[in-house]
């Protein structure tokens, strides 16, 4: 377990390394942005006093790397500051909107995951049979379109046929069923997008171990391509599709904005957009830091778990 531990520890030092640089690139880039954000605020009509008082109230008098420092240590306190658009603090606007973002994730993982899975192993048990062909095919095709027009067509098919409804309303009292419900169809807009991906790897990943010895001892001692698959192709194969699917749940956390738009779904990707709208820019520096958090634990997560699923690499322990 020695090698397991330290590869941990090297991408954790990597992850948080990677979280700083991401964390200047968002101060930076938001620092870049034409015009000055009090004036904008206060509109045309403000004097020049009163934007000067914004400013100190604000902390933009303060130097760059100043107000970088105190925005970085508050939000590793988890204080991201004061929303500039309503004054509320932006851990409560967060808070609110968070456990959405993560229920429309799971959801979309838990109907991707096992449809990715069946359909790879299927199309690799069933190699350029007709039902191999035709799901390479809505694959390929499910990865060409975008979000919002995968969105937009269940919209015309689903949703204008009264079946499930084009507008997401959730609120804190709504019952888990209601939520399913009411979520079904930016759920099925990101199952369509990621499953392509996951069932591609699964598929390439147990077709490169089809050709490998005890694979073909397993064929002599007459064990029937369904078993091999399971029993012997798949464990070894899992590495591989473990960071494909690991990689996937981080897109599905971090890239949900255009859904979450399209269906006005209150999640964090709308409430980026608003932010956007608003000049709000304390809040789309916190969001966009929370993403990228996400992100990178979920790999640090994909390479510790293909890891343990790689005797190879647990034997050096």
């Amino acid at each position: 377990m020695g090698a397991l531990l330290r590869m941990i520890l090297q991408r954790l030092a990597l992850g948080v390394l990677t979280l700083f640089v991401v964390s200047v690139v968002i101060f930076g880039a938001t620092e870049l942005l034409p015009g000055d954000l009090a004036s904008s605020l206060l509109g045309q009509a403000a004097t020049p006093e009163t934007v000067a008082a914004l400013r100190r109230q604000l902390g933009l008098d303060l130097p760059a790397p100043v107000r970088y420092w105190n925005w970085l240590t508050g939000a590793l306190q988890g204080d991201f500051g004061v929303s500039l658009a309503n004054r509320r603090p932006i851990s409560d606007m967060i808070a609110a909107r968070l456990g959405n973002t993560i229920f429309l994730a799971l959801y979309a993982a838990a109907l991707a995951v096992p449809l990715a899975l069946v359909l790879g192993i299927l199309a690799a048990l069933w190699r350029n049979s007709v039902f191999d062909r035709v799901s390479n095919a809505g694959a390929l095709t499910a990865i060409s379109f975008p979000e919002f027009f995968v969105a937009y067509i269940l919209v015309l098919w689903l949703a204008q046929s009264g079946y499930f409804p084009s507008m997401v309303r959730i609120s804190p009292v709504s019952t888990f069923a209601d939520k399913i419900y009411m979520a079904f169809l930016p759920a099925l807009t990101l199952t369509l997008v990621v499953t392509a991906h996951m069932m591609r790897m699964t598929r390439a990943a147990i077709i490169n171990l089809m050709a490998q010895p005890y694979i073909e001892m397993a064929r002599l001692k007459g064990l029937s391509p369904l078993r091999i698959v399971l029993r012997h192709a798949l464990p070894n194969a899992l590495a591989p599709i473990i960071n494909v699917v690991a990689l996937n749940l981080a897109y599905l956390i971090t890239g949900v904005v255009v859904v979450e738009v399209v269906f006005v779904y209150p999640g964090l990707g709308q409430l980026m957009v608003d932010s956007v709208a608003k000049r709000d820019i304390a809040v789309v520096q916190a969001i966009a830091l929370i993403f990228a958090s996400a992100y990178v634990l979920l790999n640090l997560t994909a390479d510790v778990l293909a890891t343990l699923t790689n005797p190879r690499l647990m034997s050096k322990g």
